[in-house]
């Protein structure tokens, strides 16, 4: 049975990239911050479906305890076929509202991670001329929406790169660029995203089992849906100018900006009655 190691795995596109691989049978070393949580989730994942789950609690912005991760990776015995390197956050303000703590310990987790982990992996299996690595970047990355946009603009670059060093090994690097999708991201994030429109959002089930397909394929890049495929294609080839004047670190605030102007438009165009009041006024 093949087995799977998914950082990130408590919540968001992690949670479903760990409850999907199990159910396609694969045994399961899920990795997260919190303990408690991780051992909830593996409990349920064992009760629904006849796999092992290995839990490995860690903080991959901490350097020992990410090198526990990328020993696991190399294990000869209980070996791992597919990793799927999901973990991230997002913070929230602009560059120089942030401490730059908080930055490097993001871009620990963001970028850091990836590079160890991918490194440990890569070298075992192609040792074994077998397995699979996916790293879950974001369209985010042909923007110029603040270090998280950049990070992610690393991540593709490098999965690209690996892919291509990997090449007849066995051994496959699959980058995942999702767009805007339902999880917990942007609520651990403290950001409202109220005046997104609804046909921006992509649905996490639908996201991971496209990212599984392609990386079963060895495709190198898995972006889901044709209108997130046309937009990083245009993200890509777009004149840098008119990407800044689009994407620049402040479309948060604008973005919020919209959604009151949208209530208040709403909001003006409604007759209230108090509860007291009749219909005709009396």
């Amino acid at each position: 049975m093949a087995r799977a190691l998914v950082t990130g795995s408590t919540s968001g596109l992690g949670l479903e990239f760990a409850w999907q691989l199990a159910g396609t049978c694969h045994d399961l070393v899920l990795v997260s911050r919190d303990e408690d949580r991780l051992r909830a989730v593996a409990e349920q994942i064992r009760d629904v479906h006849r796999v092992q789950v290995e839990v490995l609690p860690a903080d991959l912005a901490d350097r020992a305890q990410l090198e526990k991760v990328a020993l696991r990776l190399t294990d000869p015995v209980d070996r791992i076929d597919l990793l799927v390197n999901n973990a991230g956050y997002g913070l929230r303000g602009g560059f120089l509202e942030i401490g730059v703590e908080d930055h490097e310990a993001q871009m620990d987790t963001l970028m850091r991670a990836v590079l160890v982990l991918s490194h440990a992996a890569a070298r075992t299996m192609v040792q074994r001329r077998r397995g699979a690595i996916l790293n879950v970047s974001s369209l985010a990355g042909y923007t110029t929406a603040g270090p998280y946009a950049a990070s992610k603009s690393w991540v593709t670059v490098f999965t690209e790169s690996l892919a291509m060093e990997l090449q007849g090994t066995g051994v496959t690097a699959t980058a995942l660029l999702p767009g805007f999708v339902q999880t917990e991201f942007h609520e651990r994030a403290s950001m409202s995203m109220e005046g997104m429109p609804r046909i921006t959002w992509l649905k996490a089930p639908y996201v991971v089992e496209q990212a599984l397909k392609d990386t079963a394929k060895g495709a190198v890049l898995s972006i889901p849906s044709v209108k997130y495929r046309t937009a990083g294609e245009f993200s890509r080839i777009a004149p840098r100018p008119l990407v800044r004047a689009l994407t620049s670190p402040d479309w948060y605030r604008r973005l919020q900006a919209r959604s009151v102007q949208r209530s208040l438009r709403r909001a003006s165009r409604r007759t209230l009655h108090a509860p007291w009041q009749r219909e005709d006024g009396s």
